[in-house]
């Protein structure tokens, strides 16, 4: 008789481990998918700085090949919002900031263009706590322009720099 009651303990003792696994899922689950979000959150930021990072290099050279200001401008914009496009990036706001004052260099010296792109990535769907809704971030790069190319000279006549270059004749000499 001794062994029906000793099993009855036992019996009532290990139902006493039944629902056991719920509470852990309820207290590991929080903290992992927190984790992932977090992981997600990391990754977004670095890829899109990498890609950011791109576009500031192609809008540069892209600027850095163009005879006027204005050209380089409009080109290092186009650039910029081009390889955004072309690489997946949404940003909430995009600046791209051109400095040119290296198209006024003399030619034979050296010049450079520098161009910024900022872009404010979005983390707000990722409903992390304590995540801010949206990072901006911003990168620079420099292009070297050629130093034996032709820069703008200021012709108020567009045709006179297109005769100039193809060495046509104009009032009896060659231009």
């Amino acid at each position: 008789m001794k062994s029906l009651s000793s099993r009855a303990c036992w019996a009532r003792w290990g139902r006493g481990d039944e629902g056991s696994v719920a509470i852990e899922a309820a207290v590991i689950l929080p903290p992992l998918i927190m984790f992932i979000c977090l992981a997600i959150a990391g990754g977004r930021l670095v890829t899109s700085g990498a890609k950011i990072d791109a576009a500031a290099e192609d809008a540069a050279r892209e600027a850095s090949i163009h005879r006027t200001v204005a050209a380089a401008q409009n080109a290092a914009q186009a650039a910029a919002a081009e390889s955004l496009g072309d690489q997946g990036i949404t940003c909430a706001s995009a600046d791209v900031t051109v400095n040119t004052g290296g198209l006024s260099v003399p030619v034979g010296q050296v010049g450079t263009v520098t161009v910024t792109v900022t872009c404010t990535v979005t983390l707000s769907d990722l409903l992390l706590p304590g995540v801010p809704g949206a990072r901006t971030l911003t990168s620079t790069a420099t292009s070297v322009v050629d130093q034996y190319r032709q820069r703008a000279l200021g012709f108020t006549d567009p045709a006179l720099p297109s005769l100039w270059n193809s060495g046509a004749e104009v009032g009896g000499e060659d231009v």
